[in-house]
């Protein structure tokens, strides 16, 4: 038997189920994410390099209007500190219009990149000091764990890759590389700027590709990481709904108060029919609050007892009938009116009483 129960504790503790929409909130606040960074440096790279193809005379424009407005101006001046803040402020302008769109595109592409993975988040869980990232002992087993070693494999895999690409192009543009050194400047410049271009896209989309195979490993490993045990569902749907005990006593305490409430009504009646041992109903007439008789208090058997004590000692009628007693408690709550098929019944109670009354 005691195996037994520890294998149910063991089998309870173990995190077999998926995170439930609360757990993954709470991750979510806490920045945590299933994220790849290889997606966002792969886009941010592609951008950049589509926009050079097609905006790239553009910034090659400016950057030599500022080398030549550079060396024209600037090539014969004395080195001063004066000097130097001066030229300083007049290329500022010139380098942020050639250098800026590039920028502007890099980051359009990060906030993309990222906002297509995890979407709009903001949290600063994640560089909040904690005294566990320096601790020795939890650096080592990140640093041998099997996330360092997957990660070892997909870093190893993204340089071969990217090798073998970029050796690719310059093998089939080998004749030009070794032609290199019998054309001009120009020509030369414009080669390399064709190779860097081509390998560079071509690392993009390589590293695009298996960003994709690494976002969905993230995805797994994050899943993974987040799993719930049978007994963290329980836990939480406790927190979340209460201690079933503390609910209950306040289920408890809430009948208590209805009941004084309603105990606070029944000398206001008019009438109390009984079924002399196991119902009470409490009836009161009001034309300013409803056309019809309304039930005030209604109970069966310790509370139909109550009813009619608390009607004894305030001097309020009891008329046993036992058949209305029964359908009024069935077909009614506090506070409802009397259904319009017992209207003769209950005229004719009432009648009764109020003539009770007036004897009196």
């Amino acid at each position: 038997m005691l195996l037994v129960r520890l294998d149910l504790q063991y089998f309870a503790g173990e995190k077999t189920e998926k995170a439930t929409p609360k757990k993954r909130q709470d991750s979510r606040k806490k920045g945590q994410v299933a994220k790849s960074q290889d997606v966002s440096t792969a886009i941010v790279l592609l951008i950049v390099f589509l926009y050079l193809w097609f905006g790239g005379s553009f910034a090659l424009k400016q950057i030599t209007l500022m080398m030549k407005h550079t060396f024209q101006s600037y090539l014969l001046v004395d080195v001063t500190e004066n000097n130097v803040f001066m030229v300083l402020f007049e290329l500022l302008p010139k380098m942020v219009t050639a250098i800026g769109p590039i920028m502007l595109v890099a980051l359009i592409g990060a906030i993309a990149a990222n906002y297509m993975q995890i979407g709009f988040l903001f949290s600063t869980e994640a560089i909040q000091p904690k005294l566990e990232k320096i601790n020795p002992i939890s650096g080592a087993k990140r640093i041998f764990s099997i996330r360092a070693i997957v990660e070892l494999l997909k870093s190893s895999l993204k340089i071969i890759c990217i090798g073998v690409v970029t050796f690719a192009i310059l093998w089939l543009n080998l004749d030009e590389v070794l032609l290199l050194s019998q054309t001009s400047l120009g020509e030369g410049l414009s080669l390399l700027a064709k190779l860097i271009f081509q390998m560079g896209l071509a690392g993009a989309l390589v590293l695009l590709f298996l960003s994709t195979l690494d976002y969905m490993y993230q995805k797994y490993d994050f899943e993974k990481n987040i799993r719930m045990s049978k007994q963290d569902i329980k836990d939480e749907h406790k927190n979340i709904e209460g201690d079933p005990l503390i609910k209950s006593k306040i289920k408890q305490k809430q009948r208590e108060m209805a009941m004084s409430r309603m105990m606070q009504e029944v000398p206001k009646a008019d009438v109390v029919i009984t079924n002399p041992t196991h119902y009470a109903i409490a009836l009161k007439y009001d034309e300013s609050k409803m056309d019809a008789p309304y039930v005030v208090a209604s109970g069966v058997d310790y509370i139909a007892q109550k009813i009619k004590a608390v009607a004894s000692n305030h001097d309020v009628t009891m008329i046993e009938n036992r058949p209305l007693a029964r359908a009024l408690y069935n077909q009614t709550k506090v506070g409802d009116a009397v259904p319009e098929e017992f209207f003769k019944a209950i005229a004719e109670i009432l009648a009764y009483v109020y003539k009770l009354k007036n004897k009196r």
